[in-house]
């Protein structure tokens, strides 16, 4: 049953060798190439919240391994998404362009 306390996030939303119409949401400036489900669990760490991974497949790319977090609602969804992008390029290495 879905919990709609939750907000959920995918690892192809910032993976920066998609495209918008492939899945990804953040910014390219703000994207980063191939992430991965412990990549991303730190960044949201980083970020302030407590992430829940699932590993799966995105809908629109169900041929491709990927995974997503949960975390608690929280509003507008685009905030948290810049929030957890911007702590996953320092994860991952590469700088946050600004």
């Amino acid at each position: 049953m879905k919990d709609y306390n939750l907000l959920v996030f995918w690892l192809d939303y910032f993976n920066s060798s998609l495209k918008r119409s492939e899945g990804r949401r953040a910014p390219l400036n703000l994207s980063v190439k191939n992430p991965n489900l412990d990549e991303l669990v730190k960044a949201a760490k980083i970020a302030g919240y407590e992430p829940k991974p699932f590993v799966a497949s995105y809908p629109k790319r169900g041929w491709a391994p990927s995974g997503y977090i949960c975390i608690e609602k929280v509003k507008p969804k685009s905030v948290a998404l810049k929030k957890i992008s911007k702590a996953l390029t320092i994860v991952k290495g590469e700088q946050y362009k600004n």
